[in-house]
């Protein structure tokens, strides 16, 4: 019998091959799992980054439309202020071409010429050049005011204190603040020289206690 020779009948070991492979997938996982937090910081910087742009040019663009908005606002107040001031010149216009009439009109009703079908129609262009903002001034008695009175005739009177208008020759006219024709009138002012009535009543006073007194001689 043949001798055996010794450990002949035993397998050698062979690495196993999955065993092998898994180990540098583990190494590979391992520096994935390692490189995976690093990966996420660099992932929140790049969106915290487009984030404040997004914030910075969301504040650009609403200051732009509030400026727009601005403009615009001030582009209609001076549309709205144009156009009412465009209106203004216009009606003054008419109507100052139309005082004339009115003029013709005023004589007329002075001269008790104002009746019948010319009455109708004087009135209601009274009544249309009224409804379109002109407005009449002038009054005899009132002081006199150079920035709507003209005066055309000027004379002394012993009853008034200062300038005053008495006589109106043609009255005046303003739409609203503005005076599209002055009153023109004939003044009085007082006469040269004269005291006040005040200052003459006191000094009449004194005069009518000595009429009074009793003769002491």
């Amino acid at each position: 019998m043949s001798e055996e020779t010794p450990g002949f009948d035993e397998k050698p070991e062979v690495p196993d091959a999955g065993q092998n492979d898994a180990e540098p997938k583990a190494a590979d996982s391992a520096k994935e799992e390692a490189a995976a937090p690093a990966g996420d910081a660099s992932q929140d910087v790049a969106l915290l980054a487009q984030l404040d742009q997004a914030r910075t040019a969301l504040t650009e663009r609403t200051a732009d439309l509030q400026r727009l908005q601005a403009e615009y606002q001030n582009y209609r107040r001076r549309v709205d202020r144009d156009r009412i001031t465009v209106k203004e010149i216009a009606v003054a216009s008419l109507l100052t071409e139309l005082l004339p009439t009115l003029d013709d009109v005023g004589r007329a009703r002075e001269h008790g010429e104002l009746v019948g079908g010319f009455k109708s129609v004087a009135e209601s262009l009274e009544t249309v050049a009224a409804k379109m903002g002109l407005q009449q001034f002038g009054k005899e008695g009132e002081p006199f005011d150079p920035t709507i009175h003209e005066a055309l005739m000027h004379s002394y009177a012993p009853d008034v204190t200062e300038t005053t208008c008495v006589a109106i020759l043609q009255p005046g006219y303003r739409i609203g603040e503005r005076t599209i024709r002055p009153a023109r009138v004939a003044v009085a002012e007082p006469q040269p020289g004269a005291a006040p009535k005040s200052e003459s009543a006191e000094g009449e006073a004194p005069s009518d206690k000595d009429t009074d007194a009793p003769d002491k001689g």
